[in-house]
């Protein structure tokens, strides 16, 4: 599955009775990447990710993840992975620093030379903007605040690759960006690799290096966002207005043109605006595409 590939699924299937809810799908995460899986619900999603996390036995093909079959993981391979569920229950009368403090004490033994586990809880609490609630009890949190345990629950042990399922709702936008700041870092510096499912496609767009769309058990579509936007839309537009007169134009490589716009006309061009095919606009073109077939 490559040299620096850390996850994969090939030809993977999952039926249930006589309904298959995967049909042979194969992609795969590098070391330090972030990949998106999107899909409308009902799609194979969250049977994908349960399989990736060893938590469902699959019908057929391959996964790997770290090296490792997930349905054989040992807890030593599960001190190299975090996974932060849409929802999950626990004990109200925690303290946010005494909780994440308890759970990392369970990854201590699983340090090594390359990777020295767990997080100091402290630091954790401020990476995910929880310093303030760090003594309070987990019953008096917020909804947004929950998440944000939810996501230092997670990352507490500085896992190799990442299970993100729709982590950030609840969310304020501030949030939202101090979270998409601290999986980037967690990537770049820690050589994190992280698989996120999330129905915000703007977050998608804007974190992931590479996305995955999944529809009916099928991927329909594996690239950049650029990649997929391009397949559906072809090229870009580019607006501009330049003495008095507006012009728009259409073209593959916007960047190109509009370095050479103002290469030749300077100061004079103004009103400029480039418009690109947007995530949004793929993602629905390419499941309704898929759903008419």
């Amino acid at each position: 599955m490559g040299k620096e590939c850390v996850l994969g699924v090939e030809q993977l299937q999952m039926r249930y009775g006589t309904r298959d809810v995967l049909h042979e799908v194969t992609f795969h995460v590098d070391r330090g990447e972030v990949l998106a899986l999107l899909g409308p619900n009902g799609a194979g999603k969250t049977t994908t990710i349960e399989i990736l996390e060893g938590f469902r036995l699959r019908s057929g093909g391959r996964a790997e993840v770290l090296g490792v079959d997930p349905a054989y993981g040992d807890e030593r391979w599960r001190a190299r992975i975090g996974v932060v569920l849409q929802s999950w229950r626990d004990h109200g009368k925690w303290r946010v620093r005494e909780l994440l403090a308890h759970l990392g004490s369970y990854y201590r033994a699983y340090s090594t030379a390359e990777v020295q586990r767990p997080w100091d809880a402290d630091e954790l609490i401020e990476a995910v903007g929880l310093t303030a609630q760090a003594d309070q009890k987990i019953k008096v949190l917020s909804g947004g605040q929950r998440r944000r345990l939810d996501v230092a629950i997670g990352i507490v042990g500085r896992p190799e690759v990442l299970f993100l399922d729709e982590p950030t709702t609840g969310f304020d936008p501030a949030a939202r960006h101090e979270f998409h700041e601290l999986v980037r870092r967690l990537a770049r510096e820690h050589g994190t690799s992280v698989l996120l499912t999330t129905h915000d496609l703007n977050e998608a767009d804007r974190l992931a290096e590479r996305i995955v769309i999944l529809a009916g058990g099928r991927i329909i579509a594996d690239g950049t966002a650029d990649q997929l936007a391009r397949r559906i839309a072809g090229q870009d537009e580019v607006r501009w207005s330049c003495d008095g007169q507006a012009f728009a134009k259409s073209m593959t490589d916007s960047t190109a043109f509009v370095r050479g716009l103002f290469g030749q006309y300077g100061e004079a061009i103004r009103d400029l605006e480039v418009r690109r095919a947007s995530l949004e606009n793929t993602y629905l073109s390419l499941v309704h595409e898929s759903e008419a077939r």
